[in-house]
């Protein structure tokens, strides 16, 4: 299964999420706002959004991670996390796509385990996105010939046939 969660409007750096972050303060949102910046960290091709009312962090707009802070822990999450490698067990849900991580508190975390399961939800999501871009342009094969000088996009385009030549015949 191939679906992807795709969200338009990711950037490099969302300033919403700058402000929620700065709303979200105490130990709590300080543990959100330190595992968002691992999922930041994970590649140059990360981009991030808030998505209902959360940090998501994207590979294009693909989402793989998010974090939410609520009032007596915080979900590290993964929207494709029934399909990765956990071999910590770390990830709970029971749903079809997504799992997330609970933390409690600093103490409540195997930083090493967590920090694997967010490398790894990020290594799937750029590998499923780089599988789909392969298939699009599979969709579209190249010209078996080469396209003709006077066919290629920007060259004059220059009729050979005269407009009676053109007419269809009845």
């Amino acid at each position: 299964m191939n679906q992807l969660l795709r969200f338009s409007g990711s950037v490099k750096r969302d300033p919403a999420i700058e402000t929620w972050m700065k709303t979200h303060t105490g130990d709590l949102g300080i543990i959100a706002q330190h595992w968002f910046e691992v999922m930041r960290k994970c590649g140059d091709d990360v981009r991030e959004l808030l998505h209902d009312g959360h940090p998501t962090a994207c590979i294009a707009d693909a989402a793989f991670g998010y974090v939410n802070a609520f009032k007596a822990h915080v979900n590290v999450g993964f929207f494709r996390g029934a399909e990765i490698a956990d071999p910590e067990g770390l990830l709970e849900g029971t749903g079809k796509f997504m799992r997330h991580v609970k933390l409690r508190s600093h103490r409540d975390v195997n930083v090493t385990a967590l920090s694997k399961v967010i490398d790894t939800a990020y290594t799937d999501m750029k590998e499923r996105v780089r599988a789909e871009l392969q298939r699009a342009r599979s969709c579209y094969p190249p010209p078996k010939r080469p396209i003709p000088v006077q066919l290629r996009a920007g060259a004059p385009f220059q009729c050979q046939k005269s407009r009676r030549e053109m007419r269809p015949q009845f």
